[in-house]
């Protein structure tokens, strides 16, 4: 592996570890595009399971609220599993990175919508009915275009949860598809020996990124909190749209 490869990597993994310590999300998402820009889409999946674990864990750590946090959501939590393994088969069947655009439109268009009209917080009765569909949409999407982020995201803002709770919450749902994904991608044959080698390599800039951007989020208050992953989510749509439109 080339000292250029190297770099990509490791800045990959900072920038990503940063933002996810600053928002509770995007590790993948923020990762993936400049990977797949150095070394390629196939070779960038796996490469992100581990860091997005383990910078998952850290902020779950960081949060609390866990056990709470899983006794309100563990139907979506659950229901997210038959999604993701359906989704990954239908995979086979679409082209992903067209499907990958599309998302990225939806995320725009939601993220620009709120931001300018709030809408009314969900009350906890639709909440509780709404959570299954919302975990399993969520598994689907993410077998399909690789992207963790919706409906959930969406639908956890809704809730109006404070920041330590939605960000447990989001962070729980986003761990399950990364282990669910880590065992898809090994049938597939792109999880190796090798990509897990590069990952725990990679686990030092992550650790780093994760704790600084942790220090950031904390000194942001409610409101500020939701707008920053408002326009986080307007540029992972962006992302998702330009790793299409690039290739």
């Amino acid at each position: 592996m080339s000292i250029e490869t190297i770099a990509i990597i490791a800045c990959a993994y900072f920038i990503a570890a940063f933002v996810k310590g600053a928002t509770g999300l995007g590790f993948s998402t923020s990762a993936l595009p400049i990977l797949a820009l150095g070394i390629g889409l196939k070779a960038a999946m796996p490469l992100v399971i581990i860091p997005s674990l383990v910078s998952n864990s850290i902020i779950m750590v960081q949060a609390g609220h866990f056990r709470e946090t899983v006794s309100r959501f563990w139907p979506m939590f659950l229901a997210t599993i038959p999604g993701l393994l359906i989704g990954l088969a239908v995979l086979e069947m679409v082209d992903g990175l067209m499907a990958g655009a599309i998302l990225g439109l939806v995320l725009m268009n939601y993220g620009v919508f709120t931001l300018l009209r709030p809408g009314r917080p969900m009350s906890d009765r639709v909440a509780d009915h709404i959570a299954p569909i919302s975990g399993f949409a969520t598994g689907l999407v993410n077998g399909i275009t690789g992207s963790q982020v919706m409906p959930v995201l969406p639908f956890l803002l809704s809730v109006r949860l404070d920041p330590k709770r939605f960000i447990q919450a989001i962070n729980i749902s986003f761990s399950l598809s990364s282990i669910v994904m880590a065992f898809g991608l090994s049938r597939l044959g792109l999880m190796t020996l090798d990509s897990v080698w590069i990952s725990l390599a990679g686990l030092i800039p992550v650790f780093l990124g994760t704790k600084l951007g942790g220090i950031v989020r904390n000194r942001m208050d409610a409101a500020t909190f939701r707008k920053v992953v408002l326009v986080m989510l307007i540029i992972f749509g962006v992302m998702l749209i330009g790793k299409y439109a690039t290739l």
